[in-house]
């Protein structure tokens, strides 16, 4: 996988959210086995330190557990995981209606544009 980390925002959030999109995208799926904290952070070129933070952030969220000698793994709550999806998704349609009313558009406006532009894509 491609880690797409940017310099204008922590590095330790931003993995928060790409390995938060990995699991909900099925990428990672429930009760699957994380790779190893060094293995991760050499795939993402990040210090070991930064992912052990994001890795102990989403076992925070109850998106991860530890087996002690096992490893970490994904939640096997798929209503967990469904609830981050669905909060990712909020967040994406906040950030374009937003971005649509900076163009000018309403929120009806915003809809129907996209509505049609997901007709045109099937």
């Amino acid at each position: 996988m491609a880690w797409n980390l940017k310099s204008d925002r922590p590095i330790y959030s931003q993995l928060v959210e790409q390995i938060e999109l990995l699991i909900v995208s099925g990428i990672y799926p429930a009760g699957s086995k994380l790779p190893s904290v060094r293995d991760l952070a050499g795939e993402a070129s990040v210090n070991p330190n930064t992912m052990q933070r994001a890795l102990a952030q989403l076992e925070n969220d109850g998106l991860l557990y530890t087996q002690r000698t096992s490893g970490r793994f994904v939640t096997e709550d798929v209503e967990r995981i469904m609830q981050i999806k669905n909060n990712l998704a909020q967040g994406l349609i906040k950030e374009f209606i937003e971005n649509m009313r900076n163009l000018g558009y309403d929120t009806k406006q915003a809809i129907q544009l996209l509505e049609k532009t997901a007709e045109e894509e099937e």
